[in-house]
């Protein structure tokens, strides 16, 4: 299976005021995330479903790559802040899908893709990471990563 980690685009706001989960991307995360969208559309990246945590950043990221890819986006409450190798095993028996892309948070994507491959690394803000897993033994093999300035034209 074809694992997609997509971590949410830029929302760091210097006056943000109100609740964290409640950041939305700013002006320069949702520019930047279409290029990564575009970027993965050049990649040929075929996600037969992406599945976003609910929080308006990542909700945003999702829905700007479906847009680009398309492809459906639905939330899923497990990719919320908190997210790891035991939320992805439900994600993956509940999505019989060959390809499936997944919008959320760090540290989350880093521990879990750690776990998944014995990989040492750090998803990027917008980053994105390809894993292939294999179902029967729940272990992945990185496949690539790439933070967002490969992205830019």
């Amino acid at each position: 299976m074809e694992l997609y980690f997509l971590r949410h685009g830029e929302a760091d706001w210097p006056d943000w005021k109100k609740s964290d989960d409640e950041r939305p991307l700013t002006k320069r995360g949702k520019k930047e995330m279409h290029e990564i969208a575009a970027f993965l559309v050049r990649l040929k990246a075929r996600p037969n479903l992406i599945l976003t945590s609910p929080l308006p950043r990542a909700a945003q990221t999702a829905e700007i790559a479906a847009e680009h890819l398309e492809v459906k986006c639905r939330e899923d409450r497990r990719l919320a802040p908190g997210f790891g190798p035991a939320e992805l095993e439900e994600l993956i028996r509940k999505n019989s899908a060959e390809s499936l892309m997944i919008v959320g948070h760090e540290p989350d994507f880093t521990k879990t893709i750690s776990a998944l491959t014995g990989a040492s690394l750090k998803l990027s803000k917008a980053g994105i990471a390809l894993v292939d897993v294999d179902l029967s033994s729940r272990k992945g093999r990185l496949l690539w990563l790439f933070p967002p300035k490969v992205a830019k034209n």
